[in-house]
């Protein structure tokens, strides 16, 4: 029996603890995810630049073999 009442007491605790978060608001998770979502995009065009590249020289390489 007292697994299950640790249990519940867990779960007290943590509910607690979310009550004493401060979460961010509207303004701050929009520009957060927007900064997110450019910062994606840039690595996305940087990686296929670099693969583009790599494939090309690779391409060179097989081509004198």
């Amino acid at each position: 029996m007292s697994f299950f009442n640790n249990a519940i007491q867990f779960f007290k605790d943590a509910y607690w603890e979310l009550t004493k978060v401060t979460w961010l608001g509207k303004k701050e998770v929009i520009a957060t995810t927007a900064v997110v979502i450019v910062f994606v995009i840039i690595l996305a065009l940087f990686v296929s630049f670099i693969d583009m590249i790599l494939s090309t020289i690779l391409g060179v390489i097989l081509k004198l073999g």
